[in-house]
């Protein structure tokens, strides 16, 4: 049912975005999205099915990715698991409000959120890169941790990422994290993120999405192959992201972003 180059790039998507899940603390998402979303494409799928499959699918496998990515930041790292879990309870409720909300947006829209949302992440890092700590611009308490992960979890399961890009971003230039601790909060906070907005996609797609083998808007077949490939990748790229200067860190992540950011608007091919 499936063309055989389909599955293949479903594997090579695991294996590139479990690597930057675990490097990045990023989830994977803002990789397994666009990409996916151009495999759907490729074998037909209309775009407007395409984008909400992307999503859903996404964010179901950005669960066991950044759990395992999480795993092994703690273990060097304990001091991140409050604050993880703190933003992802708040974050799991955006979440689910925000995949609901995505179901009835059209994809245009959605790659161009999705797109000028990676474009600003990418600028304040380019801004920040010679930084390795910048000072805390507001105090880390409940309430700001409440508003910060409703934001990034609704934007997560509007846009189908684990919401890692945004929260690094947050939590480098207005929290006063190092780039290494915002990779390990951000890794806690995307397992609990995703599960809310997973769930919303399987609710609203249900009856609906016509795809083979999905419970609502999430492939099975998708989950399986990139899932198989991303999670245990996730824990070798963690396992790098200690070993690498916060500068080149922030330089991966800026090029990869910049790039798909650029793929989502339409400026590249």
């Amino acid at each position: 049912m499936f063309p055989i180059e389909y599955l293949i790039g479903l594997m090579l998507i695991g294996i590139c975005a479990g690597f930057a899940s675990g490097l990045l603390g990023v989830g994977g998402g803002f990789l397994i999205v666009p990409l996916q979303y151009f495999l759907l494409k490729y074998i037909g799928v209309e775009p407007d099915l395409a984008i909400l499959i992307s999503f859903g699918t996404s964010l179901a496998i950005v669960v066991p990715t950044s759990l395992s990515g999480a795993y092994k930041h703690t273990r060097t790292m304990n001091n991140i698991i409050q604050s993880g879990i703190r933003l992802g309870i708040f974050g799991m409720i955006g979440g689910i409000i925000g995949g609901f909300v995505a179901s009835s947006l059209p994809s245009g829209v959605l790659e161009i959120i999705f797109g000028l949302l990676l474009l600003f992440i990418t600028l304040n890092n380019i801004i920040n890169i010679n930084k390795e700590r910048e000072d805390a611009k507001i105090p880390f308490n409940l309430i700001t941790a409440g508003i910060i992960g409703f934001l990034v979890g609704f934007s997560s399961g509007l846009l189908g990422v684990g919401g890692g890009v945004f929260l690094i971003a947050i939590l480098t230039a207005l929290l006063g994290f190092s780039m290494i601790e915002a990779i390990g909060t951000s890794s806690i906070f995307i397992c609990l993120t995703a599960i809310g907005g997973f769930l919303s996609y399987m609710i609203s797609g249900w009856g609906v999405s016509t795809f083979p083998y999905s419970i609502g808007y999430v492939s099975l077949i998708n989950f399986a192959l990139i899932a198989a490939f991303s999670v245990p990748l996730a824990s070798v790229g963690a396992k790098f992201a200690h070993k690498v200067p916060q500068k080149k860190l922030k330089i991966i992540f800026s090029i990869l972003v910049l790039y798909m950011a650029l793929k989502m608007l339409g400026i590249l091919p």
